[in-house]
């Protein structure tokens, strides 16, 4: 477990890293902020037009689906009206 066993050297210099890295964090932060906000958009973007898309794709295989199965079932009524006179009346 040697990596349990390491430590930051606890000289002055370590101190005055993390001084600077605290001094320099509210400047940096807003300049990383304003990077990464038009690549998160764009993914944000690209996520919902393929969302879009798949919605879109989903409805038009579900009304051939429907499509299909309306012409299944007048073929099966059409073949049992020939097979029966009598089974397409319901009366």
């Amino acid at each position: 477990m040697a990596l349990w066993d390491w430590r930051p050297k606890g000289d002055i210099w370590t101190g005055v890293a993390i001084g600077v890295g605290l001094l320099a964090a509210p400047v940096v932060l807003p300049m990383i902020a304003a990077a990464v906000r038009p690549v998160a958009k764009a993914v944000l973007k690209s996520g919902y037009l393929l969302y879009e898309k798949g919605r879109e794709m989903a409805e038009e295989f579900s009304e051939m689906t429907e499509d299909l199965m309306a012409e299944v079932k007048s073929e099966v009524q059409a073949e049992l009206a020939e097979g029966d006179p009598e089974a397409g009346d319901t009366d």
